[in-house]
């Protein structure tokens, strides 16, 4: 099984991720390891400020990876925020059904009653350097998620007021 987790910036993804990787034992991809090492090997010109870039970058690499997994019926989590909205369209019908999505973002509404919680958990798992996060650029990123996914028929799991109560049925797959 192949546990794909997306969703918009500081909404949990890595959290979610460690959190199933100590519950099911899945050995667990970071996409933003990938791009920085990537990055920070010289094997590419783009920066992380490069989201569009990054996301046509990287996507390709980690669609046959996960293939290969599927493939050697190898259970994976994936996360990061890199994942196109038409991502489904890479695979053919014998990968999908090995492969579980999760959505995570965040309603304007938690993000204004919660963003100083949000900073503060920001580094819980990755440490974040110069998070310059401020509340509207983090409910446009949300937004556009929310909007993007939406189109392309997946299905979200929004934040609207308890983060662990609303992950907690992915503890339980």
């Amino acid at each position: 099984m192949i546990i794909l987790i997306t969703g918009a910036s500081h909404a949990g993804k890595t959290v979610l991720a460690q959190k199933m990787l100590e519950k099911y034992k899945y050995p667990y991809l970071s996409i933003d390891h990938l791009k920085m090492g990537l990055i920070r090997s010289g094997n590419t010109a783009l920066t992380p400020q490069d989201d569009d870039k990054l996301t046509d970058y990287l996507w390709p690499v980690v669609r046959e990876m996960i293939k290969t997994a599927v493939e050697n019926r190898q259970n994976l989590i994936v996360e990061g925020c890199y994942v196109p909205f038409e991502w489904r369209k890479d695979f053919d019908e014998r990968y999908l059904p090995s492969i579980g999505f999760v959505c995570l973002a965040m309603t304007g509404k938690y993000i204004d009653s919660h963003f100083d919680e949000i900073k503060k958990h920001a580094s819980d798992i990755e440490v974040r350097r110069d998070d310059d996060c401020v509340p509207d650029d983090l409910k446009e990123d949300n937004r556009k998620c929310i909007e993007g996914f939406r189109q392309a028929g997946e299905q979200i799991t929004l934040i609207e007021d308890d983060y662990e109560k609303t992950v907690a049925e992915y503890l339980f797959l």
